[in-house]
């Protein structure tokens, strides 16, 4: 169960000037609702754990900063949902742009990767990714998967964001998505499903938001940041929850992917490298199997299925 506290912010028309750097909350998301206006809000910070992520990309620091933005996105969007299971996003286009997936699960648990080559302008999400789609793939171990589709479009990952919520879910959302190389940052503000805001709070605050500053989310901490930016407001805010890079591979998982691909195709590898490597694009780690090990993963395959005809 959220613990949580209520913020009272005192009456101050004077928004203050933050040029200090402040790092206190690092990889953690806040979750604040603003009391009888019918809008819950998201803030997360990623910092180391953005930078391992970093560390396994091959990309230009500009293309990686689009992992960074997504990153964020998805703890923030997987944090609107009760579920166990993880929620993807994933970028594809013709344009330089190839491939951008980023992955947070229910536990906070975050990875991705990036593909791209060529020159980069960054004018748009179309000049990054060229004509393509945007996917949202919710995997739940209770329910069927649910799957979004939204068209590239829009100056950036925020905007394409806000209009698959606004044609899926019919929800006010909007989104502030910032990176660099230390650390990558998020703000959400939507309207709750079951208590749509008035229009007019909603305008409110959503004008409000939009005088942050991409210097004060990656400065300020959660609290500081709100009280800038709403200290008129009664908000009430959750405790921290802590957000970590983790890759799910393991071995068990590419043996399950080698026995799909049969004797055959193992036997033609093995002959022409000696060996099986297998690379996790997320966190790089490398796999290798010799023969004796291929042998025993298609062996235990036959076992359990009892038909040796399964893989061929």
């Amino acid at each position: 169960m959220l613990k949580r506290s209520l913020l009272y912010f005192p009456i101050n028309r004077k928004r203050k000037t933050y040029t200090s750097m402040n790092t206190k909350q690092q990889d953690v998301l806040r979750r604040f609702l603003f009391e009888d206006l019918g809008v819950r809000g998201l803030w997360v910070r990623l910092s180391n754990s953005w930078q391992i992520a970093q560390q396994n990309q091959q990309s230009p620091l500009d293309v990686q900063l689009q992992l960074g933005q997504a990153l964020s996105a998805v703890v923030l969007l997987s944090s609107t949902i009760k579920f166990k299971g993880s929620l993807i996003l994933q970028v594809q286009g013709d344009g330089p742009v190839k491939t951008l997936v980023a992955q947070a699960t229910h536990d906070r648990k975050i990875r991705g990767l990036v593909r791209s080559h060529g020159d980069i302008q960054l004018d748009s999400l179309q000049s990054i990714f060229g004509e393509g789609r945007l996917v949202i793939t919710v995997s739940s171990e209770t329910a069927k998967p649910y799957q979004g589709v939204v068209p590239i479009l829009g100056k950036d990952l925020a905007t394409a964001l806000e209009s698959y919520f606004l044609q899926s879910e019919q929800l006010n959302t909007r989104l502030w998505l910032f990176a660099d190389s230390q650390q990558a940052t998020g703000l959400m503000l939507q309207e709750l499903p079951a208590q749509l805001s008035d229009k007019a709070d909603w305008e409110r605050i959503e004008m409000l938001a939009d005088t942050l500053t991409e210097q004060e989310i990656q400065s300020l901490d959660c609290e500081e940041m709100l009280y800038r930016l709403f200290n008129e407001e009664k908000v009430r805010l959750y405790d921290e929850e802590a957000v970590e890079f983790d890759c799910s591979c393991s071995r068990l998982k590419i043996e399950n992917t080698l026995r799909f691909l049969g004797r055959d195709e193992l036997e033609s590898v093995l002959v022409e490298q000696g060996q099986i490597e297998v690379n996790c694009e997320f966190c790089n780690k490398q796999y290798r199997f010799d023969r004796i090990d291929v042998e025993q993963l298609l062996r235990s395959d036959l076992a359990a299925t009892g038909d040796p005809l399964k893989r061929h």
